[in-house]
């Protein structure tokens, strides 16, 4: 299965996009990947929805054109061809079935995959955002979501499915248009924002803002080692102490007791990998920014309490933990839960955290397709 990644704007009549604290931005663009094919109805619909890092490549092999990576430059790091992150789930015959729905994955607007972010050149000065890019909100991701759809033929949607920031914005729509969504799948997510949570984010935040290669958001291609120790922080939160003992124990790179700064141990070299990897292929503005989205993730928001919010859900819901998620703890699903009337929770059992929803497919597939075939 082909994935061409689209970029269109969402923008009709140069009217300006109005965000969640008052701030606008003149020129919306969003990528997006489409799976299947929309019914004549417009009632097919699938929106997967990212986290922090992720992009709209979600399933099949990636269309790496040169058209591509000039409109998203940060794509030259990735590979042609290379499977979505969640191939294991959509296409013919998977959970969400491009046979039977029509499946969309949009780029969050923040990032810098396409979508506009802090990479993206500013109308109104001609130059790059860097850090000018307003703080945008996962209530502003799901209205330019919902442009794009509207944009696409879509009158209803089936199911909205993420995980974790994917599942805030699944959350974000059952509560901004009701009428428009039947079901949403929240995988290890929360209602809001944990002080915890914060304080990851805090963390790798704080490395980017004080790397002097950083420049205030002003780094222009440098690579920021900032942003490479952010993902070693966030690596630990999404995985486990078992998972890492398991994987690495003690081990060095040759194999000897002999340490120095060449012969790391296992752990280390794997975080430097992981490191290494996101600054080759992320912006550390949008870092910024989108780790802010998250901390600022509250359903509740000038809206009343958390539980009055979650009780006015009415789309069917299944709530999915993790049992070793030390991020977004399994309680966290169980209270969202507890307080959606047509919901389930049910959790996936993993050695490796957080990340067990990129991961454990095997249990995902099940968990998905019984819950949407009783819709």
């Amino acid at each position: 299965m082909r994935s061409v990644v689209n970029i269109i704007s969402i923008i009709d009549n140069n009217s300006p996009f109005p965000l969640e604290n008052g701030k606008e931005l003149k020129q919306v663009e969003l990528a997006f990947t489409t799976y299947g094919k929309l019914n004549s109805e417009g009632t097919n619909a699938v929106l997967v929805c990212h986290a922090l890092s992720g992009d709209s490549h979600v399933a099949g092999e990636l269309d790496l054109t040169d058209e591509l990576i000039s409109r998203a430059p940060f794509y030259k790091a990735m590979k042609n061809k290379q499977p979505g992150w969640w191939d294991n789930l959509i296409g013919a015959g998977k959970p969400l079935d491009t046979e039977k729905y029509f499946v969309i994955c949009s780029n969050i607007l923040g990032s810098c995959y396409g979508s506009t972010g802090p990479s993206s050149i500013n109308p109104e000065t001609g130059k790059v955002y860097a850090m000018n890019f307003p703080q945008v909100t996962v209530r502003d991701i799901v209205r330019s979501q919902k442009m794009l759809l509207d944009k696409l033929g879509v009158k209803k949607l089936k199911t909205v499915i993420g995980g974790s920031l994917g599942g805030m914005q699944a959350l974000e729509w059952s509560i901004i248009y009701p009428e428009l969504v039947e079901s949403i799948i929240p995988i290890a997510t929360s209602a809001k924002h944990s002080a915890w949570a914060i304080g990851f984010n805090h963390i790798g935040r704080s490395a980017i803002m004080n790397d002097p290669d950083w420049k205030n958001g002003n780094y222009n291609g440098t690579k920021v080692s900032g942003l490479s120790i952010a993902r070693m922080i966030g690596m630990i939160s999404y995985r486990t102490q078992p998972s890492f003992e398991e994987r690495f124990g003690r081990e060095r790179l040759n194999n000897s007791d002999y340490y120095d700064d060449k012969n790391l141990f296992q752990s280390e070299n794997y975080l430097n990998y992981q490191g290494e990897k996101l600054v080759n292929r992320f912006d550390p503005n949008s870092y910024i920014i989108i780790s802010r989205i998250l901390d600022l993730h509250d359903v509740s928001y000038n809206r009343g309490s958390v539980e009055e919010v979650l009780a006015s859900i009415k789309a069917a819901a299944l709530c999915i933990g993790i049992d070793t998620d030390i991020l977004y703890p399994p309680e966290e699903q169980r209270y969202i839960r507890q307080h959606i009337s047509n919901s389930v929770y049910t959790e996936i059992k993993s050695r490796h955290g957080h990340d067990g929803f990129l991961i454990e497919f095997d249990q995902m597939r099940e968990i998905i397709l019984n819950f949407l075939n009783k819709l």
